[in-house]
């Protein structure tokens, strides 16, 4: 059983980013489309969660560079559009590399960001000892 998606745009929760689940393998030309549906989403949202979309990469096959400059343009028009940001979710290993190996940094959800420590992590201190 198949349905059309309702007229309008989508209701987001003002607490929840909006998500954006792109079918892989992306091609050249759904690019302008889903950069499209990111500014449509960051306009209509409003609240904590309105600067972000979160952009699950999934499918089938290692990713390739038409992903990463799906994502480079998601983060584009993202920024332009309401200062918004993407955010990736569960990346696979090989897509971290590769950004990592194009130079391309994007927050990823449940990454501890830098000079955080990760919660649960507690440093032990015996009494006396100089602080480092």
């Amino acid at each position: 059983m198949s349905y059309d998606r309702p007229p309008g745009l989508p209701i987001v929760d003002a607490k929840t980013p909006a998500v954006l689940v792109p079918a892989r393998p992306v091609t050249r030309d759904e690019v302008a489309g889903l950069c499209a549906e990111v500014r449509a989403l960051l306009e209509a949202t409003t609240g904590a969660g309105a600067r972000v979309v979160l952009v699950e990469v999934v499918g089938p096959g290692p990713p390739g560079l038409v992903t990463v400059d799906l994502l480079a343009r998601l983060q584009l028009t993202a920024r332009r559009t309401r200062g918004g940001r993407i955010r990736l979710r569960a990346p696979a290993l090989e897509l971290r590399a590769l950004l990592d190996l194009v130079g391309l940094r994007f927050e990823m959800e449940g990454q501890v960001e830098q000079r955080e420590p990760a919660l649960g992590v507690q440093e032990e201190v015996e009494p006396g000892e100089p602080a480092v």
